[in-house]
């Protein structure tokens, strides 16, 4: 018998019951195992969790540092056993309760 290489395909219109699709485990891609994956993608929560509050996406703000300012962050972040972003926004959180009316 000789091993047949897997499928592969971008089709949108594979009809899993007549098509021999193989999964990278080398199992046969049915429609029951699409319905399987598909949930499992609709269960996942990708990143980090909201700052925002849970299940609203979180607002991204860029901003530009010298790079004294950057290695001061990092030092301290990696100090502390946190990331740059979450000292970063401690530090604007500092500034907001300090200068807000």
């Amino acid at each position: 018998m000789t091993s047949r290489k897997p499928t592969t395909r971008s089709d949108p219109d594979i009809d899993l019951g007549t098509e021999d699709i193989r999964l990278p485990d080398g199992s046969r891609l049915t429609e029951a195992k699409v319905d399987e994956i598909v949930d499992r993608v609709h269960r996942r929560h990708p990143g980090r969790p909201s700052v925002s509050g849970e299940r609203e996406r979180t607002p991204v703000m860029t901003v530009r540092v010298s790079r004294a300012a950057r290695a001061a962050l990092e030092e301290i972040a990696s100090a502390q056993g946190c990331r740059l972003a979450d000292v970063s926004r401690e530090a604007l959180d500092e500034y907001i309760r300090r200068h807000a009316s």
